[in-house]
């Protein structure tokens, strides 16, 4: 069965460019350790909450748009293989200067319980 990855992060707004240019290097790397897809989501609509919301989530600041991200693989264990192989990938380093504040993303991942589509 499937298996989902993903993230929240809060990106300065003049960070956009360099934030695609990350994740389409990212994305590079995914691939080549079985991800299928990957999602990149650019904050447009996202309102303030009262008690939670996902600029709460990941303490947006002004100038900050939040970015939702996710990533689909076909299992679990193909995931959690990637991502151990990737960490130890020299093109991961070429990642670490981040356009955010790594310290605010948040992550996790996710098993489908059901998928609807038109």
């Amino acid at each position: 069965m499937a298996y989902v990855s993903g993230f929240l992060v809060a990106v300065p707004e003049g960070n956009k460019a360099a934030y695609l240019e990350m994740a389409h290097k990212g994305w590079e790397v995914f691939k080549d350790y079985g991800c299928l897809e990957m999602h990149e989501n650019w904050e447009d609509d996202v309102p303030e909450g009262k008690v939670t919301s996902f600029p709460m989530a990941v303490k947006r600041e002004a100038g900050e748009k939040v970015v939702f991200s996710w990533m689909v693989w076909p299992d679990k264990e193909t995931a959690q293989a990637g991502f151990a192989k990737m960490m130890e990938d020299p093109r991961m380093k070429d990642m670490q200067d981040m356009p955010f504040d790594g310290m605010r993303m948040m992550w996790g991942g996710f098993e489908p319980v059901a998928v609807f589509r038109a």
